[in-house]
């Protein structure tokens, strides 16, 4: 392979020597070869051009010189010449620097509609992970043999999450083509409404008439005006600009939607799909409020013609006030893969083992919480409660072989990955790195391949790829490589000395950060347990870190210290309760002491609570951290856990106690 003429395994090995300690953050000095490597990172995310055809000839002889290659010329691609592109694919072929610019170069492709050139090229994409590509080659597909690529184009295109250019012009032809409906642009701007995403209802229905697209701008900006002008809405046109101002109003304000689609000319004027769709969104937006009309707003529209959120949240409404009849009605109407989720098999058989009637019903509901039972996550663990199986951890695979460790080591992807962390360029390293082992061949390693490269991360300390590649297994766990426990005495001893569950610690640093000292979130949490500065600041004086510094909250003992000592006090102003100090970490003190009710709301178990957060980053997150915690307190342990006991239940503050309002 090209790799192994740049650089060898053994003088990988030796360039690597040492590298744990720079993974972790820790000062190192700079070869002159690593400072070429970063001053061209740096003029690529400036897009220096000149300075980047300038520094390369420099890189030539780097084990990231194909890196260096690729910011390059990626930095031109507009002006290259195929030539050029067809030789730097032949130089690097096979790597992730090849493969990432040939999916650059086929959306330039789409969008210059070179089409000859793109078919010739699109066999070669091994990622195939790019919507906007897939549509492109549909599209040229559709173009050459008129094969029936439309059902193709419509799950792509409701799929993507903006406005791009590949799966309009996809859709725009198969509509042009009478080969895709009206009524797809029509849910594709129902999306862009529900879900914040103006560009997405704009561009869509601009497919279909560019003065209808204006008014849907106004719809979005004024939702109330729009509806307020109409008395009729009879042509198909207008009924789906009514419903998208209903959704967009039930967005904003619920309560004001559900008052305006029950008016008698919305009744008999609009169909009970779009009626039904509407309630399916007034009642997630009720629900995410956690007002008590949920429920009831989604009994107003039909399960069958909701969408997979709308089900969700319908379900997560039932479960708040108790209603399992409809958890098992919304479950039942789910699509098969949605379905299959662990959250709703194990809230449909808990449904089911509730609504009973025959011993055939409980020998149902028991094989949907045996098809998830186990230790993978948050509901396999209740999954593996709610069955009398005790939680622990399960044997450990057969030991790598000498053989499938030099493997791992001597994978050129996963060498250059290695070597991209340890000089600092770790969304880079971690691109490359998941390339190797989920997308170079098709469908991934294998589980023995997946165990050797996490076995490769753990032992260079790279912990979240340690972490995130055992984790792709499918058919042998090792919870060695899934849960490890780096800086042991350091949490121990902080953890230990203030009394804090040094499982807890463990579960919450592996959520936010994967054990990466230096770890910068986009906000600016810092270090291991991601602390903000204002937070740190206020910490510190609390635990009497008199002199500390804004720079030392990367500092690995400075950062635990600090972490442990804010979720200490976190678990104390919310009585010990795990969930509530979970989510207060994750997103602040005052909202989980408003989602758990006032006084008179009701008492839940935490499963169902933490199911109803609004927000999804917190809600995965309490998930997360409470199941990692009980992983780890195994492993600590050696002795059987329950999840359900950390959990606990959920309701409104004690009335005799008083919380902490100075928590930032």
């Amino acid at each position: 392979m090209q790799f192994r003429t740049i650089l060898t395994l053994i003088g990988l090995l030796g360039f690597l020597g040492g590298f744990s300690a720079q993974a972790q953050g820790q000062a190192t000095d700079r070869s002159p070869s690593d400072a070429v490597i970063l001053e061209m990172r740096e003029a690529f995310g400036k897009g220096q051009v000149g300075r980047l055809t300038e520094l390369l000839p420099r890189a030539q002889n780097h084990v990231l010189a194909p890196w260096a290659a690729y910011w390059e010329l990626r930095s031109r691609l507009e002006t290259a010449e195929p030539a050029e592109i067809s030789r730097f694919l032949s130089r690097f072929a096979g790597t992730y620097q090849e493969d990432r610019l040939r999916n650059d170069w086929l959306l330039l492709l789409g969008q210059r509609q070179e089409w000859g050139t793109f078919m010739a090229e699109y066999p070669n994409f091994r990622m195939n992970d790019d919507r906007s590509v897939q549509c492109y080659a549909l599209l040229t597909d559709f173009n050459s043999n008129e094969r029936d690529v439309a059902q193709q184009v419509e799950t792509l295109w409701l799929a993507q999450r903006d406005a791009d250019p590949g799966c309009a012009a996809a859709a725009e032809q198969q509509l042009k083509a009478r080969k895709l409906q009206p009524h797809t642009v029509w849910l594709r701007a129902r999306f862009g409404m529900e879900n914040g995403n103006q560009r997405i209802a704009v561009q869509a229905v601009g497919l279909l008439d560019a003065e209808w697209a204006n008014t849907v701008s106004a719809i979005y900006g004024n939702p109330e005006h729009y509806l307020q002008g109409k008395l009729l809405a009879l042509r198909l046109r207008t009924k789906e600009l009514v419903t998208l101002a209903m959704i967009r109003l039930a967005v904003k304000a619920p309560d004001l939607a559900a008052q305006e689609i029950d008016k008698l000319r919305w009744k008999t004027q609009l169909s009970q799909e779009e009626r039904s769709w509407v309630w399916g969104v007034i009642g997630k937006s009720a629900a995410m409020r956690q007002s008590d009309k949920a429920l009831a707003y989604f009994l107003k529209g039909q399960d069958k013609l909701m969408q997979a959120d709308h089900l969700a949240w319908k379900v997560r409404a039932a479960l708040r006030v108790g209603r399992w009849e409809q958890v098992a009605k919304a479950t039942e109407a789910m699509n098969e893969s949605q379905r299959q989720e662990a959250v709703w098999v194990y809230w449909r058989a808990r449904a089911l083992l509730l609504l009973a009637k025959t011993p055939v019903d409980h020998v149902d509901a028991q094989r949907l919480l045996q098809s998830v039972a186990g230790v993978k996550g948050f509901y396999e663990l209740l999954a593996q409660e709610e069955l009398g199986l005790e939680v622990t951890p399960p044997p450990l695979p057969e030991p790598l072989t000498e053989a499938e460790k030099a493997a791992a080591s001597g994978n050129p992807g996963l060498q250059r990955a290695l070597a991209a962390i340890a000089i600092g360029l770790r969304s880079e390293g971690v691109r490359e790195w998941n390339y190797s082992t989920n997308l170079h061949t098709r469908g991934g390693m294998s589980d023995r391949e997946l165990l050797a490269a996490a076995d490769l991360a753990c032992k260079y300390e790279v912990w979240d790829r340690c972490i995130n590649t055992s984790e792709r297994t499918k058919n042998v766990i090792d919870l060695t490589q899934r849960f490890p426990m780096p800086h042991k005495q350091s949490v121990l001893a902080h953890s230990g000395a203030i009394g804090l569950d040094p499982a807890y610690v463990y579960g919450l640093i592996r959520q936010e950060s994967r054990f990466i000292v230096d770890a910068r979130s986009g906000v600016g949490a810092s270090g291991l347990m991601q602390v903000m500065p204002a937070t740190a600041r206020w910490t510190a004086k609390k635990i009497g870190l008199t002199d500390f510094k804004p720079h030392q909250i990367t500092e690995r003992n400075t950062n635990i210290a600090i972490g442990t000592g804010y979720l200490k006090l976190v678990l104390d102003d919310f009585a010990g309760s795990m969930p509530l100090a979970a989510a207060a970490y994750n997103a602040g003190p005052g909202r989980p002491r408003s989602w758990r009710g006032q006084m008179g709301a009701p008492v839940l178990e935490a499963a169902i609570w933490a199911e109803n957060v609004p927000f999804t980053e917190t809600r995965d997150y309490v998930k997360k951290v409470l199941a990692n915690t009980t992983v780890y307190a195994a492993l600590i342990s050696g002795q059987t856990q329950s999840l359900k006991a950390r959990l606990g239940q959920v309701g409104p503050m004690d009335g005799s106690l008083t919380a902490n309002r100075d928590l930032p």
